[in-house]
């Protein structure tokens, strides 16, 4: 049997709870260096990077957990890391 605290009944509902407050780097785009192959829209767990109205990605920081897949990821290095400040 699983417990209650495991089951989500209603997907999505992270979105309500801003969760980038305790990452220990955080990632920079480069929109110059960016050609918008969306692989870090794609591989970004926590659907934390978003296309804007000018068709250029950006990052909601409020989201982001500082995982840095999405630079890894990137084929053209855009994205790089910083260590945050608190």
């Amino acid at each position: 049997m699983v417990t209650i605290g495991a089951i989500i009944y209603e997907p999505g509902n992270t979105t309500r709870n801003k969760t980038g407050n305790w990452r220990t780097f955080r990632p920079i785009l480069n929109t110059e260096k960016c050609v918008k192959c969306e692989i870090c829209y794609i591989f970004c767990p926590e659907g934390a990077i978003y296309e804007d109205e000018n068709e250029n990605f950006r990052i909601n920081y409020d989201y982001c957990k500082g995982c840095l897949i999405c630079s890894k990821e990137c084929p053209t290095n855009a994205i790089t890391k910083v260590r945050e400040e608190k």
